[in-house]
């Protein structure tokens, strides 16, 4: 096997070796760094420290086929290694050094035109920045109440067969609106049309018979017992054939009012059972919305109160409706008070089942101080305004600034929040670009494009 080894420093008298060459041997399986020493002629006792593959080893560790080995001497014999190695550290300290020079003198320039910069940005004033602004002022607000509730349908229903019977013909088309009394489904009636004949026969049958024997009976020709069972006999009859005629009209399903249809749950030519599905029939034009009240609220609710529904189907737009009904007693669990309240729907854009949000109206006013939303700077260590004052220092040329206040708010409606305190009324506020402005910065206030803030917007599209 080969065995590539460096030798560093004198190692023995007549053997000199430099670190940076390597020489190789042929060694035989199982050899030992000490069997490789003193096959380069080398005293194992002069060897310090021996390295196989960059590791420390002792003499008796066996070497594998293509083993790098080095050897340093005990005493003495790193001298020259040390000194080469100063020199080359010595080179680098010099380099570092100059390096260290070249970065001091580029920061020692960076420093002072930083500094220039700073002085120049103390001495900048930046122009009036041009805000609008609103008065904090005071409103008279109706109480409200908030609830989540649910939409029923006015009226709505699962029409179902009442007979069983083929079904013939369908009428309808999932999704339509039909108008009350128009044909949804028709069941074969071949055998009731039968039947119908039979009883008709029969009754007309009964008729004749009755005329005849009441010509007898007023001669005194029949007892009245045959009279009697001959007037019997016709009212089974037309009875027989008013059944009949009931069985074949309930074979027509009709809508009973308009509305519209849910999906079909039969097919043409399907025998249906009575009380099989055929389709729900909803009324849209108007719907019922479904909520509950706290019970401490119960002496200001009544029939007729105004209600504002909001749904994810209406997007900004708000309805309004009104109480229709409050039921008569209190959930003994919850403490709530059932309430529904009629709204129109007229686009159907409303459907039962959906879920809205609702506010309602109590007869009651509340005074409080109000601000556009807009001029509120919502963060996380406090929300603000700008207030637009005077500057105290350019009293007389009416000059405006800034001063940032902190504030607590209150519920908010429409464009405006209420601010608990604060602000006082009649004091200026800026609405636009609040998040920009900075303490004590000066502005011009020009309302020309300033939004109208409304309690209730509506928007355009709505």
């Amino acid at each position: 096997m080969k065995i590539s080894l460096k030798c560093f420093a004198k190692l023995s008298k007549d053997s000199q070796c430099d670190y940076r060459e390597s020489r190789t041997y042929e060694m035989n399986e199982g050899a030992t760094v000490y069997d490789l020493a003193e096959r380069a002629e080398i005293l194992p006792k002069d060897v310090e420290i021996a390295f196989v593959n960059n590791r420390v080893v002792d003499l008796e560790t066996v070497l594998s086929d293509g083993d790098n080995v080095g050897l340093a001497p005990a005493v003495g014999g790193m001298e020259r290694l040390r000194k080469d190695m100063m020199k080359v550290f010595a080179r680098i300290t010099i380099a570092i050094l100059g390096l260290l020079g070249v970065v001091g003198a580029l920061g020692a320039a960076k420093g002072l035109q930083i500094k220039q910069m700073i002085a120049h940005g103390e001495s900048f004033e930046l122009p009036p920045q041009v805000v609008s602004a609103a008065t904090v002022e005071r409103m008279t607000w109706e109480e409200t109440i908030q609830a989540v509730g649910t939409l029923t349908a006015v009226k709505g229903l699962e029409v179902k067969a009442e007979l069983s019977g083929k079904v013939v013909q369908i009428g309808f088309k999932s999704g339509a609106r039909v108008r009350a009394g128009e044909l949804l489904v028709q069941q074969n009636v071949s055998i009731e049309k039968a039947q119908l004949r039979v009883a008709t026969s029969e009754r007309d049958l009964a008729q004749k018979e009755l005329a005849r024997i009441q010509t007898l009976y007023k001669r005194k020709v029949v007892p009245t017992s045959q009279m009697d069972e001959l007037r019997s006999r016709l009212e089974q009859a037309t009875a027989q054939v008013e059944l009949i005629r009931a069985n074949i009209a309930k074979k027509s399903v009709k809508a009973p009012f308009s509305g519209r249809l849910g999906i079909r749950r039969v097919n043409l030519g399907e025998v249906i059972m009575p009380g099989q599905s055929i389709v729900a029939l909803q009324s849209l034009e108007s719907i019922y919305v479904t909520f509950q009240l706290p019970q401490q609220y119960l002496d200001n609710l009544k029939k007729g109160l105004v209600v504002r529904v909001k749904s994810d189907s209406l997007g900004d737009q708000t309805l309004e409706g009104k109480i229709s009904a409050l039921n008569a007693d209190v959930d003994s669990e919850t403490r709530n008070i059932e309430v529904q309240a009629i709204l129109p729907n007229r686009d159907e854009r409303l459907r039962p089942g959906m879920y809205a949000t609702v506010a309602v109206l109590l007869p009651i006013q509340k005074r409080v101080l109000t601000v556009p939303a807009t001029a509120i700077n919502f963060a996380p260590y406090g929300d603000s305004v700008f207030l637009v004052e005077k500057s105290d220092e350019n009293a007389d040329s009416g000059q405006l600034v800034l001063r940032e206040q902190f504030v607590r708010l209150g519920e908010r409606r429409g464009d405006y929040v209420v601010v608990v305190s604060g602000v006082n009324p009649g004091q200026q506020v800026v609405t636009t670009g609040v998040f920009k402005l900075r303490n004590g910065q000066s502005v011009i206030v020009d309302n020309s494009k300033a939004p109208a803030f409304e309690t209730s917007p509506r928007p355009e599209d709505a």
